[in-house]
């Protein structure tokens, strides 16, 4: 089952690029969508002050855009949260997000679990090459005070993407299947085209004829061969990436007790549950008193094994955490990027929740519409097929 079949739906137009300034076009793209009124406020990566970093702002003056970058190679939190919060009440008028693909799918799984309302948003989904941890990127712009957002697309036009020198994508980035935008209402298409010259602009849906009309857009159906024929050798090598990452890691913890090894370090701070957006739950059982064990009952575990590690439950804490959204983790690796420990979480995650989403059949993000199997009970799942032992 084809993940990325949701692209195909979509219909397009192109986007001239003045000057071969990729990001200023994209600018003043957004910048129409708020003076035409058709969003009245955008959820963008800003320039921090330092030019060191981006952070998501929510902006209601289109001249605040000028520092703006929809495609900002770092990902300082994952944005469905920050929509979560959004969207937790009504409200009036309509809002347009800019997401990255990992994002917009963790959006879509947040709507099946009420934790996102998309009745007024227009989710502005971005091609993504790639991302660096939020200190490498500071570090590369302490060198290259010149560097520009640009360079960040050097090879997407032909597939050959390749990090800086002297970095590396996050893990994450490296291994994901999905650099393209599945299902957004508006998708900005950056791979297979010459990024100084136009970018492609994608819309289905619900908004599709509204933004045609506003912006006198001649949306077509499909796309340029050569953008499916680079977006499928990008895929391909993440695959072969991601095989090779899962497999090395399958032996790391092919059995308990390795298992337990490389979770040996977590100090059990919460950084991997607070910055997922799959981990909603409002009532945690690890902040309960479950978990919140008296003086005695630490002395009594210690006396009777004769010692205990502090902080414990650690190898609970992730199994549960698994057990949870394994189903529904689309592998935005936030939970790397926090930990302090530099445990493999992502990896792990990926390991498990991909077989568990190949028995369902099951792409996380990929349709609103699509119940995740952690709600849905059928009687013949898994069931063995006819004749098989």
């Amino acid at each position: 089952m084809d993940g990325l079949d949701g692209v195909q739906r979509m219909k397009s137009t192109i986007i001239k690029v003045e000057n071969k300034d990729t990001l200023r076009s994209l600018r003043k793209f957004l910048g129409r969508l708020m003076e035409s009124k058709f969003v009245e406020a955008l959820l963008v990566p800003k320039l921090l002050p330092g030019g060191d970093g981006f952070v998501q702002s929510l902006i209601k003056d289109s001249r605040m855009l000028e520092d703006a970058n929809p495609i900002a190679p770092t990902m300082a939190v994952q944005s469905a949260r920050i929509l979560s919060e959004l969207t937790s009440s009504p409200f009036d008028g309509r809002i347009g997000v800019v997401l990255k693909p990992c994002e917009l799918r963790a959006a879509v799984e947040m709507v099946k679990f009420l934790q996102v309302n998309l009745d007024n948003v227009v989710t502005i989904g971005v091609d993504c090459p790639g991302t660096y941890e939020v200190g490498d990127y500071a570090e590369m712009v302490k060198k290259d005070r010149e560097l520009s957002p640009q360079a960040f697309l050097e090879g997407a036009s032909e597939g050959e993407i390749r990090p800086r020198q002297g970095y590396n994508f996050r893990e994450c980035c490296q291994i994901c299947e999905y650099p393209v935008p599945l299902n957004g209402d508006i998708t900005i298409g950056l791979l297979g085209l010459d990024h100084s010259k136009e970018i492609l602009l994608m819309a289905g849906g619900r908004f599709e004829k509204e933004l045609a009309q506003k912006f006198s857009l001649e949306l077509k159906e499909g796309n340029s061969a050569n953008r499916e024929k680079v977006i499928e050798k990008v895929t391909h090598k993440r695959r072969e990436q991601r095989v090779k990452v899962i497999d090395e890691l399958k032996e790391r913890v092919n059995i308990i007790e390795k298992f337990m090894q490389t979770l040996s370090t977590c100090i059990r701070c919460h950084n991997c549950m607070n910055v997922c957006p799959i981990c909603y739950c409002k009532e945690c059982v690890f902040k309960s008193l479950v978990f919140e064990h008296r003086s005695e009952q630490f002395l009594n575990w210690a006396d009777r094994r004769g010692a205990i590690r502090m902080p414990g439950d650690t190898l609970i804490f992730h199994l549960t955490r698994m057990s949870h959204m394994a189903t529904s983790c689309v592998g935005c690796g936030m939970c790397d990027s926090a930990c302090p420990s530099d445990l493999p979480i992502s990896s792990l995650f990926g390991l498990i929740g991909s077989e568990l989403q190949e028995m369902f059949e099951y792409v996380p993000g990929r349709d609103a519409a699509e119940e995740p199997p952690v709600s849905v009970f059928k009687e013949d799942e898994l069931q063995a097929e006819a004749g098989s032992e």
